[in-house]
């Protein structure tokens, strides 16, 4: 399924300009180095805060969470800014994802010091779920152009049941109905357009998947996420491995399921 490179470019541009870090972060609190320790702690606790930023000298130059001990000024236990941790304000979110598969918090850099933090609850915003909900869009229709395009004719009804045959043929009479031209490809569902790739060995031997139980378990996990996202729900208690396989490899997304990015 080759695509121009402009079509791919593109896409890239949707996926990874289009949400940055700054649409996730939220403003880091901050006390003054001089602060003690307890009131900092306080803050913490009242705010529900995971940690607070340290100022010295007017500028933010770490952060204390709280393990932080009770006694003493924050400005003598305070942990400076790792780099591992810190992102610019126009990372994408894919670079966000990946860093929060790491660590449990990222500080974002906005006009040349830190004054954002991401945690991994800001994933359930809608910025993420948008994306997500994209990136599944995308995958489901390079699905069914590869089913189209390497099953001859109908030739894919041979690897779907009766039942999910006679599910399509009823969702296409509904829709005829209400005057759509469809084909009966166009009314598959997800799950039935893995299925085909997941039994038909030569649309499976073409993608990046080398067993049927591997296509069926990577559909399978993108289906639940593709759920709760439509129905508002946690997208974290389930779904966290694929949400992260998905920012891992957008670039393989992109380009499609096929191997080389064909």
């Amino acid at each position: 399924m080759p695509g121009s490179t402009s079509n791919i470019e593109s896409l890239r541009r949707v996926f990874t300009q289009t949400f940055k870090a700054r649409d996730l972060a939220e403003p880091l609190v901050s006390v003054d180095a001089a602060a003690p320790a307890a009131e900092a702690f306080r803050l913490m606790e009242t705010q529900d805060f995971d940690v607070v930023a340290v100022r010295r000298d007017g500028l933010v130059a770490g952060y204390v969470g709280r393990e932080l001990p009770g006694e003493g000024p924050c400005g003598e236990q305070f942990q400076p800014w790792d780099d591992a941790n810190v992102i610019s304000d126009d990372a994408p979110l894919a670079d966000v994802i990946v860093g929060l598969s790491r660590s449990p918090r990222l500080f974002v850099r906005m006009w040349g010091a830190v004054g954002g933090i991401i945690t991994l609850s800001d994933l359930q915003k809608p910025p993420v779920r948008m994306w997500l909900f994209g990136i599944i869009t995308l995958v489901e229709m390079r699905m069914g152009r590869l089913v189209e395009q390497l099953c001859a004719g109908e030739s894919w009804r041979n690897f779907l049941s009766e039942g999910r045959l006679q599910k399509a043929e009823t969702l296409l009479e509904e829709r005829r109905r209400r005057s759509q031209n469809l084909r009966l490809i166009d009314c598959l569902q997800f799950s039935d357009k893995a299925q085909i790739i997941a039994r038909n060995v030569s649309i499976r031997r073409l993608t990046r998947f080398t067993s049927r139980r591997q296509v069926e378990e990577a559909c399978k996990a993108l289906e639940s996420l593709r759920n709760n996202l439509a129905h508002a729900q946690d997208i974290l208690a389930n779904d966290w491995d694929i949400v992260v396989a998905l920012a891992a490899d957008l670039d393989g997304v992109i380009l499609g399921m096929v191997k080389d990015g064909g």
